[in-house]
Formats: structure tokens, C-alpha cells, sequence
């Protein structure tokens, strides 16, 4: 992969239904060298599918993000018991069988149980726990409750598009016996109030590049906006980063490069700046994606 491949990624992470067209105005490129590169990442495996959830507004859940060791002499199994925990949706394992694990939770009761079943079956005695903020948290205005109200129909539209969230209005409509004009209009009342996340399954570790976490503390006196000044500095290298509620002054940041020079440069970049205090590395082998309740509730209404 490139940068243009990674930047065009990062759009469809954040709105996979944006089209051909968008998509090359964002990036300068033609609708038809923007065509050929989703194709290539779908055919190399980086791309998996296309995917429509109930988004942060409608699903109402927080976000925990665990990490550490693992005592497992084999993870050949872990893969399958994690997928049925039914509210972990991510695992990536590093070096040092270090492992990093998301899930989704609708309460905070349920984190115990949970932090209890990776310690179990990861063989992760000491996890490090983070928790992310709520998704209400991430809008600057209050939702009315009109704006966050979901009906059957719109259950529908999220269903028909949840493995294939670039289907064209025009076939859900089909599939659903009504016209395209309602679809697009529901369609587009989620997405402005948060009410669908339209994103895709990927797996950079199907290419050839590098993926690696970095933790990264920030000095005591640090300003905590440092991070997303950080993020942006070392775009589109650094992909996404994550900070923690319940632990200040630590983010983990996820950094794509092509080379192991590449990868050494950033880290002593990070470790110049303001604030920071270090920019620890994990390379990441492997990672996989399981389906949780999220995946699930669009099926249940």
C-alpha cells in the first residue's frame, strides 16, 4: 500500500458510502484509478467487506480497550473464544505475545465479567484496562430525542446494508418494497444524527506493510490536545489514536509504514516532541474482527 491507499481507506473507514466521485475529488486522483485501487484491496484481502451497525447515538454503548501479556503457549484457539464472547470485536497480536483486545459494552457492570474472561481464557493476568469515552460525549450538542428515535423501517435499511453498506439505494429499496426516495431520505437523517456507522472490515497485516501500536506517555504538564496535534502531524502514517478516561496522560496510537526505517524514524520523531515522555512499539503479526451484539440488533427489531 501507498499513501494514497492508506488516506483512501481512512475515508471509507469514517463513510464507506462515499462514491467514486468524492472520493477521487478528495484525493485528485480519476474515478477510475480510485475504482481500480478499492479493487485491489478487496482482491489483496485488505478490504474484507463493506459494513452498516447501529451507530454511537443508537446503539448506546462505551468502548474498553485491553492489553498485556498473554502465559498462553498457543494462541490457536484464543481467536474462537473471544468470538464468542459476543461483545469483543477486535484482536491483534503483537510481539513479546503481547495482545490488544476492544470490545463494545452497553454498562459499566458488565467490564468486570469481561476484564474476568480475557484474564481466563487470553492467559492475560495483569491487563491493562482503558476505557473510552461514551459516544454521546463525542458531539458538541445534546440530541433531542426526536433525532434519536429509530423505526422499523430504519432497522430495515441498516440490515439490508450491514454486509454490504456500498449497495446501491436503489436495490435496498427493492429489497425492502419501497421507493428510493425514502430510503435515501432515512438513509441520510442516520448518518447526520450518528445513527448508523457506515465503515468496512480491513486487515492491513494482508499486505506487506507494517502496522504498529504505540504507547505513548505524556509528560505530567502536558497538554492532553497534545494527541490529536500528534495525530495529525504524522498523518496519514498514524491511522488512528486512542485515549483512556481512567488512565490520563497515555494514548496508544496505531502507525502504518512500509519500512522498518520508516517505522524507527517515527518513533524517534514521537519521542521528540513537547510533552512526550516515550513511544514504546509493538509490531502487530495478526489481527481479526468478530461480529458482537452491535452486529446483532439490527436483525432483532
Amino acid at each position: 500500500m501507498d499513501n494514497t491507499d492508506i488516506i483512501l481507506l481512512q475515508l471509507l473507514l469514517a463513510n464507506s458510502r462515499l462514491s467514486y466521485g468524492k472520493l477521487a475529488e478528495k484525493l485528485g486522483l480519476s474515478v477510475n484509478s480510485v475504482h481500480k485501487r478499492i479493487q485491489s484491496l478487496i482482491e489483496t484481502g485488505v478490504i474484507h467487506k463493506f459494513t452498516a451497525k447501529l451507530g454511537p447515538l443508537a446503539a448506546n454503548f462505551f468502548s474498553v480497550f485491553i492489553s498485556g501479556t498473554s502465559q498462553l503457549s498457543s494462541f490457536q484457539d484464543l481467536p474462537d473464544k473471544l468470538n464468542n464472547h459476543g461483545s469483543i470485536y477486535w484482536l491483534a497480536i503483537g510481539g513479546g505475545k503481547y495482545l490488544y483486545i476492544g470490545a463494545y459494552l452497553r454498562r459499566i457492570d458488565e467490564l468486570e465479567p469481561l476484564v474476568r474472561y480475557i484474564k481466563t481464557e487470553a492467559g492475560m493476568p495483569e491487563p491493562t484496562v482503558g476505557i473510552m469515552s461514551s459516544p454521546a460525549s463525542l458531539f458538541p450538542t445534546d440530541p433531542k430525542p426526536k433525532d434519536l428515535a429509530l423505526y422499523d423501517l430504519d432497522y430495515k435499511i441498516i440490515g439490508s446494508l450491514k454486509d454490504n453498506s456500498r449497495k446501491p439505494v436503489s436495490d435496498v429499496a427493492d429489497e425492502l418494497g419501497v421507493s428510493a426516495k425514502t430510503v435515501r431520505r432515512r438513509l441520510s437523517r442516520m448518518i447526520k444524527n450518528f445513527l448508523i456507522e457506515l465503515s468496512l472490515e480491513w486487515y492491513p497485516d494482508a499486505s506487506n506493510d507494517i502496522i504498529t501500536l504505540f504507547d505513548v506517555s505524556l509528560k505530567p504538564d502536558a497538554d492532553l490536545s497534545k494527541a490529536n496535534r500528534i495525530s495529525q502531524k504524522y498523518s496519514p502514517n498514524m491511522l488512528f489514536s486512542w485515549s483512556f478516561m481512567n488512565i490520563p496522560g497515555v494514548v496508544t496510537c496505531a502507525v502504518w509504514t512500509n519500512t522498518m526505517k520508516e517505522l524507527q524514524s517515527i518513533r524517534e520523531n514521537l519521542e521528540k516532541e513537547v510533552g512526550v515522555l516515550s513511544a514504546v512499539p509493538n509490531i502487530l503479526y495478526v489481527g481479526y474482527i468478530f461480529k458482537t451484539w452491535r452486529d446483532q440488533m439490527p436483525e432483532k427489531q
